[in-house]
């Protein structure tokens, strides 16, 4: 038979193994005893010589049978023959090695008992050649089985390497070794101290993180980079390594934004997923105490509205862990409404929910829900958001935005609500367009509310907190879907300018901030959120790009839209701010209105929205809000 054919029958063999879920425990048990059967034959030779092994051969078979036996009944102790053999580990090797030891022993025990006469069985010399040749062979055939599979397996297999040789890597490392991993081969670790340089882990290389770790991934074949998430904040912020893998065309594998490890439970690939740009974009851990967060919400009634928005709908699902007596769900938009209502009976099927297809600006409707309902604490997200609509439309930002905030505050302090927590914007610091300075105006409505509340000169219970945040990832209408859609469609990408810089935050960090400001606040403050580092948005859209695999979507400039600046402020300038007793809110301290006169305001602009003459309306706005400059808009000549 040629060399060839041999090869082809092996290779035939080999396949038809490996595609069996495992050789029978039985096959295992038969492969083992023949072992024994083979290793008895060679104590008894060494001891006996070949003339007298040859003669008393019956009587050393005979020998032989017994002690298959004496092993079978130690490796059925043991369970050395249910471990699927491809998937050997140094616990059944340890095993094989307790079995084989035992069955010495009972082997060694029947040569007292059992006469001579009848069978042969070794002295000590004999026993332990039988112990040493059974074990070396029961754990040659365990690796040997394991190289092959492995040889055989990793040849469709992904090269991967892990970052990070703590805890987390070394978890993901051990998980590639399940039966669930059999799509990975591990290549290479890396680490970013110099102590681990060269240094072999697991039986894989150590690599240096530095300039050119991705070059040097790619030649080894690395097609996928695995980030143990205990490097997860640490590679968010290493933007160069970042665009090096992208670069290179190494995918990406990590912890999702939102999800943390405890660092115990067992870790594998499938804990991770290719990342999203989302996942990649620098920030510090937000760390909330939302035990004592649900302690003040449990048992309450909570209304929000906005409520199918994209903080709203996760002000719902954050809220509902902490089991509040009832929830009230208020927005206008129905579909979106209709998702809510059936989230809630999905997950939350114990909490007493209203889903209320309302606006905020249906005075009427607000007060049959205040009165029929009485919250105790109202999540203010309800708004129009986006600038360019606003825009074209300021008698609708101010009917929906500054009247709508109007009637869920006067109904606040009128049914006795504890706190009312109205989500702002940084938009509202130096606005630029119309909608930033409603939502200034929605502030100054607030904290004048509360100030007479204090002051005695309206009656109420009330505490109004204020909280201002920027963009968050992931909106409805925000530039990361909007890019992820022209990108599905071929490009071109479109940004505005390219020097223009946003604030990001993930939305339910974002949510566990204003829950968390909340619940603090005293009334009348303006929580401010520290967001970390502002992004590019031309560097996000090439990110963006790289992570799709494209290689030939333009980026195309279109100019500022009407109202938009640059970059987004979180304070006036003439502000300055408090520290609280989280290091990621601060208060700030306004310029603070009278509530007689923000009234008369709020009246004056609502009855100039019914006019629906935009250069009217924006001009009293200005008169409000006097830092309120318009910026690549119409209304500029109104400054």
């Amino acid at each position: 038979m040629t060399y060839t054919a041999m090869s082809r029958i092996l290779s035939s063999l080999t396949s038809w193994y490996f595609s069996k879920k495992a050789l029978p425990y039985w096959g295992v048990l038969i492969l083992d005893s023949l072992i024994v059967l083979l290793a008895y034959y060679v104590g008894c030779y060494v001891q006996l010589g070949g003339f007298t092994f040859a003669t008393t051969l019956p009587a050393i078979t005979a020998g032989a049978l017994v002690t298959v036996l004496l092993f079978i009944l130690s490796f059925r102790l043991f369970r050395t023959y249910s471990g699927i053999i491809r998937y050997s580990s140094f616990v059944d090797l340890y095993h094989v090695v307790l079995a084989t030891i035992v069955g010495s022993l009972l082997t060694a025990l029947a040569s007292w008992v059992i006469p001579t006469s009848l069978l042969f069985i070794p002295d000590w010399l004999g026993i332990s050649i039988t112990f040493f040749v059974t074990t070396l062979l029961m754990w040659t055939e365990r690796l040997l089985v394991k190289r092959l599979y492995d040889s055989f397996h990793f040849n469709n297999a992904t090269p991967i390497a892990i970052y990070g040789t703590k805890a987390g890597g070394i978890s993901l490392a051990n998980g590639l070794a399940s039966a669930s991993a059999q799509k990975l081969q591990l290549m290479a670790f890396i680490s970013d101290t110099n102590d681990m340089k060269n240094a072999t882990l697991m039986g894989k290389r150590v690599y240096t993180n530095g300039e050119g770790i991705a070059q040097a991934m790619a030649r080894l074949g690395v097609k996928t980079l695995l980030v143990s998430p205990l490097k997860s904040e640490l590679f968010r912020k290493n933007t160069a390594m970042i665009d090096e893998f992208l670069t290179a065309g190494i995918k990406i594998m990590m912890m999702p934004a939102a999800e943390e490890w405890d660092g115990k439970t067992e870790l594998t690939h499938q804990n991770l997923r290719e990342v999203d740009i989302e996942d990649l974009l620098p920030r510090e851990k937000i760390e909330v105490d939302m035990a004592a967060i649900g302690a003040q919400l449990r048992d309450h009634v909570i209304l929000i509205t906005g409520a199918a928005g994209s903080i709203g709908s996760e002000m719902v699902r954050q809220v509902a862990i902490y089991k509040p007596a009832s929830m009230i769900l208020i927005d206008q938009a129905e579909t979106p409404m209709h998702d809510i209502r059936l989230m809630m009976a999905r997950q939350f099927p114990d909490i007493h929910c209203e889903t209320i297809v309302s606006s905020i600006s249906n005075a009427a409707h607000m007060e049959t829900l205040f009165a029929a309902h009485r919250p105790h604490y109202v999540f203010h997200a309800a708004a129009y958001k986006h600038v360019p609509m606003m825009e074209d439309n300021p008698g609708i930002a101010v009917q929906n935005n500054i009247y709508g905030t109007r009637v869920m505050a006067d109904l606040a302090v009128k049914y006795g609500t504890l706190k009312f927590v109205m989500i702002s914007t940084d938009k509202a610091v130096n606005p630029t367009n119309v909608m930033g300075c409603s939502k200034r105006i929605c502030e100054i409505y607030c904290q004048s509310l509360n100030k007479a509340i204090v002051e005695g000169r309206v009656q109420g219970v009330t505490q109004f907190v204020t909280t201002r945040f920027g963009n968050v990832l992931g909106s409805n209408g925000s530039v990361i879907p909007i890019f992820k859609e022209q990108i599905r469609k071929g490009g071109p990408i479109t940004v505005t300018h390219p020097d223009i810089i946003r604030f990001f935050m993930l939305i339910p960090e974002a949510c566990k901030l204003v829950l968390e400001a909340g619940t603090m606040g005293k009334g009348g403050e303006i929580f401010v959120f520290d967001m970390g580092a502002p992004v590019r948005i031309v560097d996000l859209a090439k990110r963006m790009i790289k992570l799709s695999g494209a290689q030939d979507i333009e980026i195309q400039f279109t100019g500022l839209r009407d109202g938009e600046k640059l970059y987004e402020e979180v304070l006036n300038d003439a502000e300055q701010t408090k520290p609280t007793h989280h290091p990621k809110i601060m208060i700030a301290s306004v310029r603070e209105y009278d509530y007689e006169e923000a009234c008369r305001n709020e009246s004056a602009l609502l009855e100039a929205s019914r006019t629906f003459d935009d250069m009217a309306i924006v001009k009293l706005m200005k008169q409000i809000v006097p830092e309120y400059k318009s910026k690549c808009s119409k209304y500029e000549v109104l400054d």
